[in-house]
Parts: structure tokens; C-alpha cells; sequence
């Protein structure tokens, strides 16, 4: 399998077959210049990785229905292991800080990503049989999908937050401007 700087990338499908295929897709994908070209849309320049999880659409079901306590399966799902987003942008655009446990007997400081340390972002987790889908639907290679998605799932980590209007137009604007970018290198 190809080496990703920035990316940790898993495939995780019970069908061994398709698991080969896919990472037989993959194999000379540049997923990295996807994190970099989205972080640099966003002014974002310092070190880091993230773990891009590629599952099937029970396997996505199962953590949708956890995490966010929908019974359903999904094309991506983000999870920041920031406390407060990383990006600029206007607050309409963007999901809140965290705070911490109400009523938490012990407060455990925040982790701070130590200088001159590469800053894990998350993880994004994606399903393969839904990129296929919605790729088809909307008559582009699950290729495309996948890296507009990374892209998505990158401003998710980075702070964005899609559930308001303006992170949404934000969101498919800068996603837009990063797969035009990707085609004309």
C-alpha cells in the first residue's frame, strides 16, 4: 500500500476481495495532497495527521448509531480531537467549543499538542458501498467522492460545522475550490 505522510489510512471490510480492491484503487491516489490543498484553503499550515478509516455501510451504521445516535448508515463521519476549532471563520460557520463534564468531580487538562510535534486532527471514517452509490448518482468516479469527502471530513476536524446554512455554503465552497485545485495540478 501506498505511504501517506499525513494520512493513517485502514480498510476495514469483511469481504477480503473487496478490501483488495480497494486498496488496489487507492494505491496511487494522492489522499495527502487532498489534507494539504484543504488545510491550505483554510490557512492552515502547521504539522498534522489524521486516521481515514474506509468501512462498509454496517460498519459506518454502527458507529453513526453510537456516536451520534442515528440508526443509519452515512457516506462520512468526522470525530475532531480538538476541544475548540483550529480554522478562523465566523461562528455561524463553525461547531462549539467543548465544553467540559458539568458537575466533573476532577478536571483533566486539555492535551496540548507539544511545539515541534506533529497535531493529530481525529479520525474520518468513510463507506466505501456509499461513496459507490453516491458517485453513480451523481455520474463522477468514487475516486472523486472520496477525496471531495476527505475534504469535507478535513474541514470537520479543522472546526466547521455543516448543520448551519453558512458552515454549509462555507463547507462546499472550500471543497469546490480544493477539487478544482486538485484537477488543474
Amino acid at each position: 500500500m501506498h505511504e501517506h505522510p499525513l494520512i493513517e489510512l485502514y480498510i476495514t471490510i469483511e469481504d477480503a476481495q473487496q478490501s483488495a480492491a480497494i486498496e488496489k484503487a487507492l494505491e496511487n491516489v494522492n489522499l495527502d495532497e487532498v489534507v494539504s490543498q484543504t488545510l491550505s484553503a483554510v490557512n492552515i499550515h502547521e504539522p498534522i495527521m489524521v486516521t481515514l478509516l474506509v468501512t462498509d455501510d454496517e460498519g459506518i451504521r454502527d458507529m453513526n448509531k453510537q456516536y451520534r445516535e442515528i440508526d443509519k448508515a452515512t457516506d462520512v463521519l468526522s470525530f475532531p480531537l480538538l476541544n475548540e476549532p483550529l480554522v478562523q471563520a465566523p461562528a455561524e460557520q463553525l461547531w462549539p467549543v467543548r465544553e467540559s463534564e458539568a458537575g466533573a468531580q476532577e478536571s483533566v487538562p486539555d492535551f496540548i499538542t507539544p511545539p515541534e510535534t506533529v497535531q493529530n486532527l481525529g479520525d474520518i471514517v468513510m463507506s466505501w458501498p456509499t461513496l459507490e452509490r453516491q458517485a453513480q448518482e451523481a455520474k463522477h468516479s468514487t475516486i472523486y467522492e472520496l477525496l471531495y469527502l476527505l475534504s469535507h471530513g478535513m474541514l470537520h476536524l479543522v472546526g466547521y460545522d455543516d448543520h448551519t446554512e453558512a458552515g454549509y455554503q462555507a463547507m462546499v465552497g472550500i471543497q469546490q475550490r480544493v477539487m478544482n485545485t486538485l484537477q488543474q495540478a
